[in-house]
């Protein structure tokens, strides 16, 4: 006679075939597609236990669907540099999954961007959104222009181009942009601006990351890097470690980086090393946050010279180098897979005891495993970043709205937001067998709510 426990063996090993042959097929459909495949692997990693479960999402093809992008975009980007000379860029925009709401992920602009990063992407952001607890599906989009060394004038014709064609297929309930790496708050009024000429009406809801003066939300700029330090500052409630009187790392020096360095600091935490694309510094008396504000948000000059005004602290070269440096907190804030398996094992041998992912999959699954294995606090992209679109869907309710709202309101939701996604994240890993486990508990609580959705709307 079958027992109970025999049968849920084999409902096991059925669920675990189920996700091994989709994964299959999904490298045989996307030879190549490095970071893509990275993604998809980390979050099927997770979701064994989800199949067990809920057979129904095995009998309505769930995973089969949701690997696959309901439109992927790619066009010409024609422009005119300043010297009269015609330069074409490709343009991207995939429209991975709006089982929740309308599709919502950045831009991204950046001499890498290819089918293979914005699909990496825009996979990551169905889970990130659906974390959030707010209506927004998952996209991302971007081009391969590189916007540094590039004249304001060249910037904005380029980014009419690029609008001209999107535009086509974006709107406030089907598709809302925002912006990533390389699009900041002008390439995003450029765009802006070109999309009203367009359309010939002033729809506020169709971009976020506007500026204040015509839709754009309050605290919208700091969202990502705060909400980081916020996730982190809940994981640390539960463990016998605080955010004050802690060393901390954090790459990058752009808008993540700048303001979870802030938050940080706030939280009485002492980050002592950031960086660019070129170097990074070590102040071993404290990052000083104003100088890196002006150098990198009003004067666009590289880390190095923040040596010329603090003549203590250190400049090296090679960005790579600033996890040599011993810290309780790394956050990595600038790109992905900046932490390996070797970075990893420095990390854990300078002592580290919390990583908290600000950019988007900073981590290669090797490096996640070695800090999982060593104990190390680890805070995944998906959950612990989510609150840069998070603060992007609250510009769209109150664009709907036609109103807004102040900024300790903003801060307020965002942080409420963030204790959310925290708590939901455990609930999930301990409810599945793997209690504390962040990782797994972001990919099956983020899997979970569009995986209902997509059920409950049919075979689509």
């Amino acid at each position: 006679m079958t027992t109970l426990n025999e049968v849920l063996q084999e409902e096991k090993k059925t669920a675990k075939e189920y996700v091994n042959e989709v994964y299959e097929t999904v490298q045989k459909r996307n030879p190549n597609e490095h970071e893509f495949l990275q993604a998809v692997k980390e979050i099927f990693n997770s979701l064994v236990p989800v199949f067990v479960n809920h057979p129904k999402y095995m009998d309505y093809g769930i995973l089969d669907r949701i690997v696959e992008p309901e439109r992927l975009i790619t066009f010409r980007v024609p422009w005119v540099d300043d010297l009269g000379r015609v330069q074409v860029n490709r343009g991207f925009r995939v429209q991975y999954n709006s089982a929740i709401g309308p599709y919502k992920g950045g831009l991204r602009f950046h001499p890498s961007v290819n089918a293979s990063i914005v699909k990496f992407l825009g996979f990551e952001q169905i889970f990130k959104n659906s974390l959030t607890g707010q209506p927004i599906g998952g996209g991302k989009g971007g081009s391969d222009f590189d916007p540094k060394g590039k004249s304001e004038l060249e910037i904005m014709r380029f980014t009419q181009s690029f609008m001209t064609e999107l535009s086509q297929y974006i709107g406030p309930d089907i598709d809302v942009p925002a912006g990533d790496i390389g699009v900041g708050s002008r390439e995003i009024g450029f765009m802006f601006g070109q999309y009203k000429k367009i359309r010939g009406s002033f729809e506020a809801g169709v971009l976020t990351g506007k500026g204040i003066e015509y839709g754009g939300s309050i605290a919208r700029q700091e969202a990502t890097g705060y909400g980081t330090v916020y996730f982190i500052n809940e994981m640390l409630k539960d463990q016998d470690f605080a955010l004050k009187g802690s060393t901390v790392v954090v790459s990058g020096s752009g808008n993540v980086s700048i303001y979870a360095i802030e938050k940080a600091i706030q939280f009485g935490a002492r980050v002592v090393a950031c960086s660019d694309s070129d170097g990074f510094i070590y102040d071993k008396n404290g990052i000083n946050l104003d100088t890196v504000k002006r150098l990198k948000e009003v004067e666009t000059k590289r880390i190095s010279e923040y040596v010329d005004v603090h003549p203590d602290a250190e400049y090296f070269e090679d960005c790579t180098g600033i996890w040599s440096i011993p810290c309780d907190i790394a956050l990595p804030c600038a790109t992905q897979n900046e932490i390996d398996e070797a970075t990893a094992k420095v990390l854990v041998a300078n002592g580290v005891k919390v990583v908290g992912e600000g950019a988007n999959m900073p981590s290669t699954l090797g490096a996640i495993t070695i800090f999982q294995n060593s104990n190390v606090l680890f805070a995944p992209a998906k959950a612990a970043n989510a609150g840069g679109v998070a603060v992007s869907s609250l510009e769209m309710a109150q664009n709907s709205g036609k109103t807004s709202w102040s900024f300790e309101e903003v801060d307020g939701k965002l942080q409420e937001i963030m204790t959310n996604i925290y708590q939901n994240c455990m609930q999930a890993a301990d409810e599945y067998g793997v209690p504390g486990n962040l990782v797994a508990g972001a990919n099956i609580a983020g899997f979970t709510k569009v995986a209902d959705a997509m059920v409950a709307q049919g075979i689509i």
